[in-house]
C-alpha cells in the first residue's frame, strides 16, 4: 500500500480525545509524514494543502480552485461534511471525494423519535415540574389526565425529507405501526415502499399528519420548505419535530403559530446558533428546545473518523469506496 503525506485538519478537541488515538493510529500508518492543523481559514491552510497527498478534514476552510491547482498531487480529501461548491472544485480536480455526513445519521434518527416521544408523552413537562415542585397528581381519574399526553401507536407520521436520517427514524417507528408518509421529491417509489411510507405533497403532509418529522437536507430548493402557508395549516394537536435545518422552516411563521397554542414544537436547529437568550422559543410552554445536539455524540464522531480511514485505507489500495461523493451525488449536499 503506497503512503501518502497526510494533512489531517481538524477542531483541536479531536486531537485531545482520548478514544480517538486508535483511529489516529490508524492514519499515521496509512502516511509517510502526517501533519496535524485546526486551520478555519483559507489563509492558513493553504500551505499545508499546497505539501498534502490526502486530507481529512471537516467541511471548512473552503479548498477553492486556485488552492487545488496549487497542488496536483493531492488526491483525496476526506470530509465529515462537505459543501456543494468545494465538492464540485474537488472533481474538477480530479481529487477522490469521500464524505461521511450519513455517520450522524443513526443518533439523528434516534433524537428524533426521542423528541416525538417526548412531547407526545409530557415526559419533559412533567419532569420539570416535579424538580420545580409544581406537579399535579391525578386526584379525579380520569377526568385530571392532560388530554395532550398521548400515544405514538397508530398515529400519522408525516417525514420531510426520507434519506438516511429519515429510513432510520421509519425503522425506528415500526413497532408503533404508525401510518407513514413521506414528503421527498427524489425519492423512488421502490424505496419508499420498501419503509412502508406513501408519498404525498407537502400540503397534504402538513395538513394531515398527528406528527410531522423535518428530515431533508440543507439545500437551495429546501430553504423555507415549510413556508408560513403550510405552518397554518397543521392540525391543531399535532407534533412537530426539526432534527433536520433550521432554513427548513419559516421560523417566524412557526413562533406566530405556537404562540396560538394548538401545537407543539421539538427544535433541535434554530437560524441563529447559539439561540439568542431574548429569543421569544424560550419562553414558549409549547417548544421543547435542545441545543443542536441530535448527531453529537462520541459514537458519531467515532464512527465517522472510522468510516474515513476506511475509506482512505481503500483508495490507497486502489479499491472501491463505500463513502465516495461523485457527481450523481451532488444534489445532496448543500
Amino acid at each position: 500500500m503506497k503512503k501518502v503525506k497526510l494533512l489531517l485538519n481538524l477542531p483541536p478537541g479531536f486531537f485531545r480525545m482520548e478514544s480517538m488515538k486508535e483511529v489516529f493510529s490508524r492514519f499515521e500508518k496509512m502516511a509517510c509524514e502526517v501533519r496535524r492543523s485546526s486551520h478555519n481559514t483559507a489563509q492558513d491552510i493553504a500551505e499545508d494543502v499546497k505539501w498534502a497527498e490526502a486530507i481529512i478534514m471537516w467541511g471548512w476552510p473552503d479548498l477553492d480552485d486556485k488552492m487545488l491547482s496549487a497542488n496536483p498531487n493531492l488526491k483525496f480529501v476526506g470530509h465529515i461534511n462537505d459543501s456543494r461548491t468545494m465538492a464540485e472544485a474537488e472533481l474538477r480536480h480530479g481529487i477522490t471525494i469521500s464524505e461521511l455526513r450519513h455517520g450522524w445519521s443513526p443518533a439523528v434518527a434516534e433524537m428524533a423519535l426521542t423528541l416525538t416521544l417526548s412531547l407526545m408523552r409530557r415526559t419533559s413537562r412533567y419532569h420539570l415540574q416535579m424538580r420545580e415542585g409544581a406537579e399535579r397528581w391525578i386526584n379525579d381519574f380520569p377526568y385530571d389526565i392532560d388530554p395532550l399526553e398521548r400515544s405514538l401507536t397508530g398515529r400519522k407520521v408525516g417525514i420531510v425529507g426520507f434519506g438516511r436520517i429519515a429510513q432510520g427514524l421509519a425503522d425506528l417507528l415500526v413497532p408503533f405501526k404508525v401510518k407513514l408518509c413521506a414528503y421527498d421529491p427524489y425519492l423512488p417509489k421502490a424505496v419508499a415502499d420498501r419503509y412502508g411510507a406513501k408519498l404525498v405533497e407537502m400540503p397534504e403532509l402538513m395538513k394531515e399528519s398527528e406528527v410531522i418529522v423535518l428530515c431533508a437536507a440543507n439545500t437551495k430548493e429546501s430553504k423555507h420548505l415549510v413556508n408560513r402557508q403550510l405552518i397554518e395549516s397543521i392540525r391543531p394537536g399535532a407534533v412537530l419535530v426539526n432534527v433536520g435545518r433550521a432554513s427548513l422552516i419559516d421560523m417566524d411563521a412557526l413562533v406566530a403559530r405556537l404562540k396560538k397554542g394548538d401545537i407543539q414544537a421539538a427544535l433541535d436547529v434554530f437560524d441563529r446558533e447559539p439561540l439568542e437568550a431574548d429569543s421569544e422559543l424560550r419562553k414558549l410552554p409549547n417548544a421543547y428546545l435542545t441545543p443542536h445536539r441530535a448527531g453529537g455524540i462520541l459514537e458519531s464522531v467515532d464512527r465517522i473518523l472510522a468510516a474515513l480511514a476506511d475509506d482512505l485505507e481503500h483508495h490507497l489500495k486502489g479499491e472501491p469506496l463505500k463513502y465516495q461523493i461523485t457527481e450523481k451525488d451532488l444534489n445532496c449536499l448543500a
